[in-house]
């Protein structure tokens, strides 16, 4: 993943082939394909453990929290996730960017969260449309406080810039 992101910050995405990345990684082509799809998945190999953390943390939320609560409250464990990756997550945001191809997948991602913290609000008994609301909110609010995070040199956690985003619509939903 580190060769990866070095190529693409030094050459651009389109300008990088797969082999290239095997030989800065030291391993063959072959290998590189064992663990990724493409050259784009490399740069999203953590979205699985982001949704794993964000339904987890739905789902073992108190029975009678209000949903946007437990949606706020999983975006924030989700993004204190990136602390550990934090040099990562800023140069990646830098090559995501500047790519469309990456931006697209990117936008799946942020859907695939979107989507799974919904599913998780339905199985706590949250219906529809509010469940979708909710979990639509919650994502835009890690979307938003995790570029805010990037924008601002990553001075705080990350999970404080999301929990600023969502308090802000908080604050303007109830104007």
């Amino acid at each position: 993943m580190r060769a990866a992101l070095d190529l693409y910050s030094e050459r651009g995405f389109d300008g990088t082939t797969t082999a290239e990345i095997a030989a800065r990684a030291g391993v063959t082509e072959r290998t590189y394909f064992r663990h990724f799809a493409d050259k784009r998945e490399v740069l999203f190999d953590g979205s699985h453990l982001l949704e794993e953390v964000l339904v987890g943390a739905i789902e073992d939320a108190p029975e009678n929290a209000a949903p946007l609560g437990v949606v706020d409250a999983g975006v924030a464990t989700m993004a204190a996730v990136l602390e550990d990756r934090r040099e990562f997550a800023g140069r990646r945001a830098v090559v995501v960017d500047a790519t469309p191809h990456l931006q697209e997948r990117e936008l799946l991602k942020l859907a695939s969260l979107r989507d799974a913290a919904a599913g998780a609000l339905r199985r706590r008994g949250v219906a529809e449309p509010a469940a979708s609301m909710v979990a639509e909110a919650g994502v835009a609010a890690f979307r938003v406080g995790f570029e805010a995070w990037i924008a601002t040199g990553q001075d705080r956690p990350v999970a404080d810039h999301v929990r600023e985003a969502s308090a802000a619509l908080r604050e303007q939903a109830a104007r």
